[in-house]
């Protein structure tokens, strides 16, 4: 069982387990999504590293899914999805989807502790006297009233981004949402308060570690690499969910404690995760110059849809990222493509110079989030064994000259950044 202690004052390394991988097809991430149904493993066939949302496979019109499961069975599907996947491609690295602080209860363990009033005290309630609630979507969330008795809860639950009956995030089966026999559907919020509240021998911190992520539809299964955690408890509340402060009852300096219990927590998740050899999209580089939450003593990333590098800060961007000690030399750097879809890709020869020049030995090219039912071809030079630096880092031709280059063991790597024209010239022979 894990054992909680005190917060660190200091967190283990932010790079990916293992040596590092300069092979460039398995230096490749995408986040693929298809709420229709599951993902054809041929679709994504080639890239190195999959993140599958919890809207994979979800169900929406008539489609089969996850929404119209009785109940709904999010988890179980991510971890088949992530079965089919590495049966086709054992090569590649699969990451699935957790929230941090939404208790969303399509994922099973997560519905069995909100529909035990044992557990009560790791989820938040919405505030007594009710109060007007404040949400997208549903003007009040404490009934589902397409079930006859109504399913309540004065537990929070929120209707953003959830399944609704007919028609939601996903749409329901009739009679309606099913997410257990007792509880509304909504997006249900757990308790940072009581990260150290332990139930039947068991804190709730212990038990998001070793069962929300580390179960047998989590990292108990080696075939999943990773995750994806979305949203935050910030000061002034959960992200994504509209006016959470006043429909939880709570001040905003009450709103700064709960973020600092919130970071408290996943501080620890985010050591515990990189100690038992998994990672997290959160943990990569992606191009923010300074740490984006207060509370956390790591520098997160965000979702990766900042281009680290055009025609406009070419020469700029190079030259500070080929810079030893850089985030893109130290931190597993995530480098997305240029361009609206996935498909149409502009700059994609200058796009993998530039990676080829700046990246140290953790990093990935790709596509960061691109919504569901979005298509992701592998291009050929992906495929390409380009070998490995043999030159140090990337270097300037001369002084401000603004053309960088790059020696690796299979190739000449070029970008001038002034006619932003890029050159990769395959060698005959290992140098």
């Amino acid at each position: 069982m894990l054992a909680i202690h005190a917060l660190a004052l200091h967190s283990v390394a932010q790079v990916p387990p293992g040596p590092a991988v300069w092979q460039m097809n398995l230096s490749t991430l995408i986040m693929p999504c298809n709420n229709t149904g599951p993902t054809d493993p041929a679709s994504t066939m080639g890239w190195g590293t999959l993140d599958f949302d919890w809207s994979n496979w979800k169900g929406t019109g008539s489609s089969e899914g996850w929404s119209k499961a009785t109940p709904m069975d999010c988890e179980e599907r991510l971890a088949t999805q992530v079965a089919m996947t590495t049966a086709v491609s054992p090569s590649t690295k699969v990451w699935v989807y957790r929230n941090s602080i939404l208790a969303l209860p399509w994922y099973t363990s997560v519905r069995e502790k909100l529909e035990d009033p044992a557990y009560s005290a790791w989820f938040m309630n919405f505030a007594s006297p009710l109060p007007n609630i404040t949400q997208q979507g549903n003007a009040n969330t404490t009934c589902d009233n397409t079930f006859k008795p109504p399913k309540c809860s004065m537990l929070f639950h929120d209707s953003v981004q959830t399944p609704g009956f007919p028609h939601g995030d996903g749409d329901c089966a009739a009679p309606g949402c099913d997410v257990g026999k007792t509880l509304p559907i909504g997006a249900y919020l757990f308790n940072p308060s009581a990260a150290n509240v332990s139930i039947n021998g068991q804190t709730f911190t212990e038990w998001y570690i070793d069962d929300y992520l580390f179960g047998k539809n989590g990292g108990a299964n080696p075939n999943i690499s990773g995750f994806f955690f979305d949203d935050q408890f910030n000061p002034g509340g959960v992200t994504e969910s509209k006016g959470t402060l006043s429909n939880l009852g709570l001040t905003k300096a009450e709103g700064q404690q709960y973020s600092e219990y919130y970071w408290a927590y996943m501080n620890m998740v985010y050591d515990e995760l990189i100690k038992r050899g998994k990672f997290a999209w959160q943990l990569l580089w992606t191009g923010q110059k300074k740490c984006a939450y207060k509370h956390s003593y790591r520098c997160l990333g965000t979702t990766g849809t900042k281009i680290l590098v055009d025609q406009a800060t070419c020469a700029a961007s190079v030259r500070s990222m080929c810079a030893a000690g850089s985030d893109a030399q130290t931190r597993a750097m995530f480098f997305p493509f240029q361009g609206k879809t996935t498909t149409d890709l502009p700059f994609f020869k200058q796009d993998l110079a530039a990676f080829l020049l700046t990246r140290g030995p953790h990093a990935f090219l790709g596509h960061a989030w691109k919504g569901c039912s979005m298509q992701y071809p592998f291009p050929d030079a992906l495929n390409a064994d380009y070998g490995v630096p043999i030159d140090g880092l990337c270097s300037e031709t001369a002084v401000n000259s603004g053309i960088f280059v790059r020696e690796w063991s299979k190739a000449s790597v070029r970008l001038d950044c002034g006619t932003y024209e890029a050159t990769i010239t395959m060698k005959n022979a290992v140098e």
